[in-house]
């Protein structure tokens, strides 16, 4: 008897014990105040789960919808580099109008699961020094240093531009290191679509989709390629670098562009810090209409800016989307001079700017019609104005 009584007490132990894991919960509400059901990725700081990692570590941090008991992929970010991360990245799901509940664990056992398709970035030194980024939507990519001085040197296929190329992808799978791998073998092979996509985007001289400059007395003055750059996140729910460009222009404009890229997204979000020697009349930022073959439309008061063009077989819709506040005018610039036709979007000067910048394809079957990718980008721009209103408690 005197045993079965232990026996019972170690069990009631055990049970209070035990059960102390749900007092180490925590509950995230995410809202959707939006009338179309969302999938976006949402950002805590440390401080929001402070409780949780005073008796857990942050490997043993688990999230999960509170009507399941599968865990999420997850990510954390250390922006300084301390070895102390700053954000925990989760994917929420919520419906139009309605608020989807998380719940925040600790939990040493169980693996961390790990997500399908992811986002990821890398310099690229075997082709020059690009520096490219995607996720399972899209791919970009920009210029560096060693590029330029081959390019001025007069190298073929090097490239002098700070305009953002789009590479169309149609798989949810990683292509950056496959493609660059093939183009080592046989150069141009990322130009030629083997069925995952290709890159027949021309970016030159001009603005690509989301190169920036200054517009002034009716000329846009651009910088050249970047001088250097810093990966601070690879994925897989969002990648984040910074790009760093030297003076350039009359106003000798510098900026670090911080670049991210969620999961999921069509859009990367450019956070640019602006300084300059002389004050600026703007900021402004660009989308190449190619030979002028294109359709394009200016929606101020909604925030975005569309091209809508037909590559090879197939059309393409690239995009611009910034809060109205910041902008100042937009228009649409038609030249006979190469590379210099753009959709300017011109920007009120300031320390810091904001904006998205992103494509569909056709092929991707993310769009079909203009219509669409309108469409797209308008939601977009309401995404922006009201993200997602998150509580922990």
């Amino acid at each position: 008897m005197k045993l079965l009584y232990a026996i019972c007490g170690a069990a009631a132990f055990c049970l209070a014990s035990c059960g102390s894991k749900e007092t180490d919960t925590l509950t995230v509400e995410v809202k959707n105040s939006l009338d179309f059901d969302r999938t976006e990725i949402v950002t805590l700081k440390r401080n929001d789960i402070a409780a949780l990692l005073k008796t857990g570590r942050e490997e043993d941090i688990r999230i999960k919808n509170s009507t399941s008991t599968a865990y999420l992929p997850l990510q954390w970010i250390d922006y300084d580099k301390d070895g102390r991360s700053d954000e925990l990245l989760f994917q929420a799901t919520v419906k139009a109008g309605k608020i989807t509940t998380y719940s925040i664990v600790t939990d040493a056992e169980t693996a961390q699961p790990k997500s399908k398709i992811t986002t990821y970035s890398r310099f690229v030194p075997e082709r020059t020094d690009d520096y490219t980024w995607e996720n399972d939507k899209v791919a970009f990519r920009v210029y560096g240093p060693t590029g330029q001085k081959e390019a001025l040197a007069g190298v073929a296929g090097s490239t002098l531009s700070s305009g953002v190329d789009i590479w169309l992808k149609r798989t949810d799978k990683p292509i950056i290191n496959k493609w660059y791998a093939e183009h080592a073998k046989a150069a141009g092979y990322y130009h030629t679509d083997h069925g995952e996509g290709y890159d027949p985007y021309h970016v030159g001289n001009s603005r690509g989709t989301g190169g920036s400059g200054i517009w002034d007395k009716d000329s846009l003055y651009v910088s050249e390629n970047y001088v250097s750059y810093k990966t601070i996140a690879e994925g897989p729910l969002r990648t984040v670098f910074e790009l760093e460009y030297a003076a350039w222009g009359p106003y000798g404009t510098t900026e670090t562009k911080r670049v991210s890229l969620d999961l999921g997204s069509h859009f990367s979000k450019f956070e640019v810090t602006v300084g300059s020697e002389k004050p600026l009349p703007n900021y402004t930022v660009g989308i190449t209409l190619q030979d002028n073959k294109g359709i394009a439309e200016v929606n101020t008061k909604q925030g975005w800016y569309r091209h809508w063009e037909q590559i090879d077989d197939a059309f393409v819709g690239e995009g611009l989307v910034m809060a109205q506040s910041q902008t100042d005018s937009a228009f649409v610039r038609k030249s006979d001079v190469k590379d210099q036709s753009n959709l300017l979007v011109v920007n009120k000067p300031a320390d810091k700017i904001v904006y998205y910048a992103g494509f569909a394809w056709q092929k991707s079957g993310a769009v079909k019609t203009v219509s669409d990718w309108d469409k797209m980008l308008q939601r977009q721009a309401q995404t922006v104005a009201n993200p997602l209103q998150v509580t922990v408690k």
